[in-house]
């Protein structure tokens, strides 16, 4: 019970790996509010709706989550979008949404946020970041920029603030078998069990990440087994490099 007393926020909850970081931390003792589009269905104590790409929403989330919970430790911003292709056939509403997403609603909460925990004698965030932002691949420009902006945002926040007692780190996934990742799959006319297969075998560890994979590494981030960890960028790729 790492967790017990513990107050914490999830972004993106409804996804394949906000369910499974809501429904861990639960398990392990803490209260958790929701944030997502629609929170129908979802195991937790506290729903927040409402869509990141509204400043108000995401300026107010840290704040409303601390309302309702009577507190707040941790915040997990998870919530993320993947625009593919190059530059050249990138569009305004592919920029405004991964920069929205991506970017500037954990800019936001992470503004709004870090006051909260300080106050409250400090606490932990943990920002899902990608191995595709620390070391770029092809065909994917503004994926990988956004991902790259906010592993220097969370490097840079993670030493301004570690004298508040506010631990702030990163985790950088390569692929990992969500609802996201398949639906990408379909969009491109590959049927998703075979793709998920065949990218398995480019893995050194012979599969592609399941959500609780990742997080475990969130978790151990949120928790004071990471104690000593500020501005940290942990890359949880089975061993693969980005192509």
């Amino acid at each position: 019970m790492r967790f017990s007393g513990k107050k914490a926020l999830v972004t993106g909850a409804a996804g394949g790996m906000g369910r499974v970081i809501t429904q861990m931390l639960r398990t392990e003792g803490a209260v958790t509010a929701v944030a997502d589009m629609n929170c129908d269905g979802l195991e937790t104590d506290v729903d927040l709706p409402g869509d990141l790409l509204d400043r108000s929403y995401s300026d107010g989330l840290a704040q409303a989550a601390a309302d309702a919970l009577g507190g707040l430790d941790i915040i997990i911003n998870n919530a993320g979008v993947i625009t593919r292709g190059p530059v050249t056939d990138t569009s305004d509403r592919d920029w405004d949404l991964s920069v929205g997403v991506n970017v500037e609603a954990p800019f936001r909460i992470c503004r709004a946020g870090i006051p909260i925990l300080a106050a409250g004698g400090g606490g932990t965030i943990v920002n899902l970041a990608s191995c595709w932002g620390v070391h770029p691949g092809p065909n994917h420009a503004l994926y990988c920029m956004t991902k790259a902006a906010i592993a220097s945002l969370t490097q840079c926040m993670g030493r301004d603030h570690a004298h508040q007692g506010v631990r702030i780190n990163a985790v950088c996934p390569n692929e990992v078998d969500t609802p996201m990742l398949r639906t990408g799959f379909e969009k491109r006319g590959f049927d998703p069990e075979t793709a998920i297969d065949a990218l398995g075998k480019t893995v050194p560890l012979g599969r592609v990440a399941k959500p609780d994979d990742i997080a475990d590494v969130v978790l151990f981030l949120a928790s004071d087994a990471a104690r000593y960890m500020c501005g940290a960028l942990v890359e949880v790729n089975g061993g693969k490099s980005v192509a």
